[in-house]
């Protein structure tokens, strides 16, 4: 039983009107002792939070709701919470002085960012055996390694929770196995067992897959089997499935030309596993004999040569290509997102295109300065473009002032892909929307391309979004062989 009585108790009633398949999702869970919002990004998975947590002060179910976040979104979380609900929240934070007078007072709702109770566990594990509390991780792909020690420090505090919730659109983040930890804090292995090493083995999407059909077999009907599994406390939507009326998504793929230099500069790296280039004004040879470093340079190169190379002058391939999308999107009065994975590129972009009234975000700059900038592509017209990375912008934000995603390149992460073009297909978007993919050809692009390809049918299988019939009519491995040529290598070990 809870065992906070305040003197006045705030209103439990929520200030907006839930859409009819938010409430449905909270039937299907307010009783649970454990649960997962698994909808897609963009259907309002905050919204049933803070919804959740009404239901349970208003029944006496739980003392204290403690909502974790990552750091970049608690400003975001403390909106939500003005927007749908009369409470306002408690913040734990990385200072331990302040954060005592939170767990020694009678908050109804907390919200902290995963490092701050990483670093408060101890004080945190004494809190939860005081009271009735219960925890609701936003963004849970943040505990997807069970070896790192923030999700070993989670493991320990989760039977501590009387009621443990997580919630993110893409619970399958990147590759198959990145479900099993998340689940594991909610049931302790009951579902998808506790032996992950296992669980990853037969859930791996490696690029041996295309060669042994055998392997093929086993993975799919794995794969299948996952949302069998946590169905009964797991709910999940996407925007296909009609629940909600959203604008139309394009998606585009625009192909790109080489520069002369970068054209050379990459064949450099291919074909001999090293390049001349320059380094603090020194020639370097670069030598990329591990193959994710290979990679990885061959995908700078193909997105802006100055990331590895001071001495490169000349305009990038893709540039041109870039400014006339640009311009097509301002002379409409539209904006648009500009992605790229690397920080010097959304420093060098931005500087590049400022004519047209530029922003950016990157995990370089300061949570003060992004939250600044992220209010002037809001609500200022002058501002129609934003640079950003999706590791400081993906996930949380709505940014559905601007219609326009482009992706100036792109990693091998799903998640990120999936996340930073929903910050603007999403609820209350009014335009049609474009994703605008630019590809460079006979380069590593065409190989993320089918990789992220191959990682979005895997992941809408494992989640129940598919069939293994439509699963088994899509599917290619092919990325396996394309990565054996692109690194110019025999086998891959």
């Amino acid at each position: 039983m809870p065992h906070i009585v305040l003197k006045k108790e705030p209103s439990y009633d929520p200030k907006k009107e839930a859409f009819p398949f938010q409430e449905e999702a909270l039937k299907e869970i307010h009783d649970l002792d454990y649960s997962a919002i698994f909808h897609e990004q963009g259907l309002g998975k905050t919204k049933i939070a803070i919804d959740l947590m009404l239901y349970w002060f208003e029944k006496k179910k739980i003392d204290t709701v403690l909502f974790i976040v990552k750091k970049g979104l608690v400003n975001n979380w403390l909106r939500e919470f003005r927007i749908h609900s009369h409470i306002t929240p408690k913040l734990i934070t990385q200072n331990r002085r302040a954060n005592y007078y939170v767990f020694n007072s009678p908050a109804r709702a907390i919200v902290a960012h995963y490092e701050a109770i990483k670093k408060e566990k101890e004080r945190m594990i004494l809190f939860l055996k005081t009271r009735d509390v219960a925890v609701i991780l936003d963004e849970s792909v943040k505990i997807k390694n069970p070896e790192s020690s923030l999700t070993k420090a989670f493991f320990e505090m989760a039977p501590f929770f009387k009621k443990r919730v997580i919630m993110t659109g893409t619970p399958i983040a990147n590759r198959p196995y990145d479900i099993w930890s998340q689940i594991w804090f909610l049931d302790q292995g009951k579902s998808l067992g506790n032996d992950f090493k296992n669980f990853k083995q037969n859930l791996d999407l490696t690029n041996e897959l295309y060669k042994d059909v055998y392997a093929q077999k086993r993975f799919e009907e794995q794969l299948d089997s996952i949302s069998k599994k946590i169905s009964s406390f797991s709910v999940r939507e996407t925007k296909k499935s009609g629940i909600i009326k959203l604008p139309k998504k394009t998606i585009e793929v625009v192909r790109t030309d080489w520069e002369p230099r970068q054209y050379e500069l990459y064949k450099q790296v291919q074909n001999e596993e090293r390049a001349l280039v320059l380094k603090n004004g020194i020639p370097t040879e670069d030598k990329s004999d591990e193959l994710l470093k290979r990679l990885v340079r061959l995908l700078q190169i193909t997105s802006n040569p100055r990331l590895i190379d001071e001495s490169y002058r000349n305009e990038s391939g893709k540039i041109p290509y870039l400014r006339d999308l640009i311009i097509k999107i301002v002379n409409n009065n539209e904006k648009c997102i500009i992605w790229t994975s690397f920080t010097k590129n959304a420093d060098w972009l931005k500087s590049e295109f400022e004519e047209f009234g530029s922003c950016k975000i990157h995990g370089k700059l300061s949570i003060s300065f992004r939250n600044l900038e992220i209010d002037k592509f809001l609500h200022e017209p002058q501002y129609k473009l934003l640079f950003a990375t999706p590791g400081a912008a993906k996930e949380g934000l709505t940014l559905t002032v601007a219609n326009h995603v482009l992706f100036y390149d792109r990693s091998f992460s799903l998640d990120d892909y999936l996340q930073a073009q929903d910050r603007i297909h999403r609820i209350s978007q009014e335009k049609t929307c474009f994703v605008h993919n630019l590809l460079m050809h006979d380069s590593i692009d065409e190989w993320i391309d089918e990789l992220l390809f191959g990682k979005e049918l895997a992941a809408q299988l494992g989640q129940g979004d598919i069939s293994l019939d439509y699963y088994n009519s899509k599917k290619s491995y092919e990325f396996g062989e394309i990565v054996k040529n692109i690194l110019n290598i025999k086998e891959i070990q």
